[in-house]
C-alpha cells in the first residue's frame, strides 16, 4: 500500500497539469495513467500541431462553451490564456498567434508540449506510474480515501503475493479524476472516469460525440471527397427551423461533411438526430452577396459572356470539382448558352448557390469525435475549486465534466485551467 497527499487519474493535459501544480503546491502527488506513455492524445490534437488555447476574451471564450460555460468563469480568472502562455515559455516553449486567434507552439509540433508538461511534473517531485489503470475509488465514510488500480506489468510497486492478477491500493487524502472523455479512444479516452465517479454517486449526463463529422445522404459528398471550400456561411436547419449557423471552412469526405465550421455545428445535430428531428444543412456558397447582388452579378456576366456554354460560366462561380454536381442539381443543360439561360433557370442557380443543401443521416463515432460531450454534471462540482459536492477529497478536471466547446483551443484550455486549480485545490485539502 503506498500512501500519497494527492493521487491524480489520467495523464492528459488536464491530468499533467493537476499533478504539476499539486506537487509545486508542497504535496506528495502520485500520477496514475493506464497508458504506456501519458499524453498520448495531446500528440494528435491540431492536427498534431497542438492548438493550445484562444486569446479571444473572456466573455467571449466562455460563450463558446456547451451546456454552461459560466461554470468556468472561477478557473478562468485563476489560470488563463496569459497565464498558460507564460507557463510554457518559462518551460522553454514558444508559442506563436495565428488566424483564428489560435495559439499553437512555434515549433508546430505537440510532441514539445507533451515533453515540457513531463518535465515540469516530474521537476516538481510528482510520481509517474504507467499502464495502470484505475478499478475504482476508495471510499470511506463519505469521503475518498485513495483509489485500487489492477496489477500490470508497467505498475509499481507490486503486490506482496504471486498471485499477479491482485490489485495494488494507493491511498491518498485527495483524489483527482483528470480521465478525459471517450472520443479518440485509442489514446486511452475510454470514459473511466464516468464510471468511477458514477459508483461513488456522482449523476452522469448522457455522453455523445461532440466536434465530430457528419453523415449525409445521397451521393453528393462523396462526388464532393476532397474538395475544402472557404469563407462559406452553414446553416442548421431542424424541422424546417434555422437552430444555427457558422461561417468559415468545411470539408467534404466520402461519408458527408466535415471541417471546422461543421465540427462546430455538430454538437447541435447530435443532439438533434437523438431526439428523432429532421436535420438538414444548408451552405451558402456565396454568403457576401445578398439574393439582389448575386443575380445582378450572374445577370451582368450572362449579358457579358452571352455565347458561353453554362459550363463554362460556371468556371468563374465554382471550384472545377463542383461543377458538374452544380449543373446537376439546377437542371440547367451544360451547354447551353448564356444568352439563352432564362430567368426562371438564373433563379435556381441563385437559389443553389445560397442554399446548396445536405440531410443528415448520422455521424460518425467517437473514434472520430474530437470531444465528447456530456459527463459528470458541474451541478455535483464546486466551480471554485473543482471538489466534488458528494465525495470529501475528491475532485474533477478536464473533459470528464460535462462541458465542450468549438474548436479553437477552447477545450484545451478548459483542461488546463480546471487541471490547475484542481491540483492546487487538492493539494490544500487538509
Amino acid at each position: 500500500m503506498s500512501k500519497n497527499q494527492v493521487i491524480v487519474i489520467g495523464g492528459g493535459p488536464a491530468g499533467l497539469i493537476a499533478a504539476g501544480q499539486a506537487a509545486a503546491t508542497g504535496a506528495e502527488t502520485l500520477l496514475l495513467e493506464k497508458m504506456s506513455h501519458p499524453g498520448r492524445k495531446l500528440l494528435i490534437t491540431g492536427k498534431g500541431r497542438c492548438n493550445l488555447t484562444n486569446v479571444a476574451p473572456l466573455k467571449e471564450f466562455i460563450e463558446h462553451f456547451s451546456p454552461d460555460g459560466r461554470f468556468l468563469r472561477s478557473a478562468f480568472t485563476r489560470f488563463f490564456t496569459d497565464e498558460l502562455i507564460e507557463f510554457f515559455d518559462e518551460l522553454g516553449v514558444e508559442t506563436v498567434l495565428e488566424r483564428g486567434e489560435r495559439i499553437y507552439p512555434v515549433s508546430n509540433d505537440a510532441q514539445d508540449i507533451v515533453d515540457a508538461l513531463k518535465y515540469w511534473v516530474q521537476k516538481n517531485g510528482a510520481k509517474l506510474r504507467t499502464q495502470a489503470k484505475v478499478e475504482r475509488l476508495l471510499v470511506e465514510h463519505e469521503r475518498v480515501v485513495g483509489v485500487q488500480v489492477a496489477n500490470s506489468p508497467g505498475s509499481s510497486p507490486k503486490p506482496k503475493s504471486n498471485n499477479q492478477s491482485a490489485s495494488i491500493e494507493y491511498r491518498a487524502k485527495s483524489v483527482i479524476i483528470a480521465t478525459g472523455g471517450a472520443s479518440y479512444p485509442g489514446t486511452g479516452s475510454t470514459g473511466d472516469g464516468y464510471r468511477l465517479a458514477e459508483d461513488v454517486g456522482h449523476t452522469i449526463v448522457p455522453i455523445r460525440p461532440a466536434l465530430v463529422p457528419l453523415e449525409t445522404s445521397g451521393n453528393i459528398a462523396p462526388r464532393l471527397q476532397g474538395l475544402s471550400l472557404r469563407n462559406v456561411n452553414a446553416r442548421l436547419i431542424v424541422d424546417g427551423n434555422k437552430q444555427a449557423e457558422a461561417f468559415g471552412e468545411m470539408l467534404f469526405t466520402h461519408f458527408g461533411l466535415s471541417g471546422p465550421i461543421i465540427l462546430s455545428l455538430s454538437r447541435k445535430v447530435v443532439d438533434a438526430l437523438r431526439a428523432k428531428h429532421e436535420v438538414v444543412l444548408s451552405i451558402d456558397l456565396k454568403p457576401a452577396l445578398d439574393d439582389a447582388k448575386l443575380d445582378a452579378r450572374l445577370m451582368r456576366d450572362f449579358d457579358t459572356h452571352g455565347k458561353r456554354q453554362y459550363r463554362t460560366l460556371l468556371q468563374d462561380l465554382l471550384p472545377r470539382k463542383m461543377i458538374p454536381v452544380c449543373i446537376d442539381l439546377t437542371g440547367i443543360p451544360q451547354d447551353k448558352r448564356a444568352h439563352q439561360i432564362t430567368s426562371a433557370e438564373r433563379k435556381r442557380l441563385r437559389t443553389w448557390l445560397k442554399d446548396f443543401r445536405f440531410h443528415i443521416s448520422g455521424h460518425r463515432s467517437f473514434a472520430q469525435a474530437i470531444v465528447t460531450a456530456g459527463g459528470v454534471t458541474t451541478r455535483e462540482v464546486n466551480p471554485r475549486s473543482m471538489a466534488s459536492l458528494i465525495v470529501d477529497g475528491l475532485y474533477f478536471a478536464g473533459e470528464v465534466l460535462d462541458l465542450d466547446a468549438d474548436t479553437g483551443g477552447y477545450n484545451l484550455q478548459a483542461a488546463f485551467s480546471t487541471g490547475w486549480l484542481a491540483g492546487l485545490s487538492a493539494a490544500n485539502n487538509k
